[in-house]
């Protein structure tokens, strides 16, 4: 009787598999009998740990985490005609993953999510510029708003049983011969800015050497002092400091004063 029970154990077994969710999926069992039972997805669900059913069940891992899902676009025209190159990503979390396999199947995403989500992606960066997006990414926000309320829409319309967290366009990047202009202008503005400033330098200075003309003017008049002396006067001044530190000898006489270095 024991040999009997132990093959029946062992047959048992071998009719048998095992399914073992991970932490944060659900396992949906999906009976296809050979002969006898009925078949299609059942209503309970496996949870975190194991269970056996029979070999003819199979079954389907669902993560319930939030999950992101990217999608890459290449040349998307702007409303000015620009081809731009960026990426957005959509994260989803499934609430019923039963209901999720038996209506939308194991490719859900791909089959009912991936091209709605890109369509209108294209349709908010085609309402704005290349600025907006690629430079200036004033329009990014407005775009992630518009993209996450046309899929929120969707998806209570198509009736899928995911909950929409999160919608992100990046930045998007131009072509790299509008990358070259933008550089090149950046670099003519620079050269403008520089001219500029060293315009402004010079006409400070202009102004600078003018003030002082003035005030030398002003003070040869005060001074009642002609022309002629007022120069000897500035050149008495001169070798006054020159000589200031003790290193030179003023030889006065009734020719022009003489500068002689000092004896060391």
């Amino acid at each position: 009787m024991s040999r009997f029970a132990g093959l029946y154990f062992v047959m048992l077994l071998t009719a048998c598999s095992s399914i073992a969710p991970d932490p944060g999926q659900e396992a949906v069992l999906i009976d296809k009998p050979i002969l006898f039972g009925s078949e299609g997805v059942r209503d309970d669900v496996v949870h975190t740990g194991r269970r056996y059913v029979w070999f003819t069940t199979e079954h389907v891992i669902v993560n319930m985490l939030p999950r992101q899902y990217a999608v890459h676009f290449d040349d998307l025209m702007s409303s000015d005609g620009v081809p731009l190159d960026f990426d957005a990503i959509i994260r989803l979390q499934v609430t019923d993953s039963v209901r999720l396999i038996k209506e939308f199947g194991p490719d859900w995403y791909v089959s009912n999510v991936e091209k709605e989500f890109a369509n209108r992606v294209r349709q908010a960066v085609r309402k704005h510029g290349m600025n907006e997006t690629a430079i200036n990414t004033t329009a990014i926000d407005d775009i992630d708003n518009e993209v996450s309320s046309s899929m929120e829409e969707y998806i209570r319309s198509a009736k899928i049983p995911v909950k929409l967290i999160q919608v992100t366009v990046g930045k998007a990047n131009p072509p790299d011969s509008i990358k070259s202009q933008r550089i090149e202008t950046a670099a003519q503005q620079q050269r403008v800015l520089t001219e500029v400033q060293r315009k402004l330098a010079e006409d400070s200075r202009k102004l600078a050497e003018k003030s002082r003309a003035d005030a030398d003017n002003a003070y040869r008049q005060a001074m009642q002092l002609s022309p002629d002396q007022f120069l000897q006067l500035e050149t008495i001044k001169m070798q006054r400091e020159a000589c200031g530190n003790g290193g030179c000898t003023f030889i006065v006489g009734e020719t022009p004063p003489v500068l002689l270095p000092a004896r060391r």
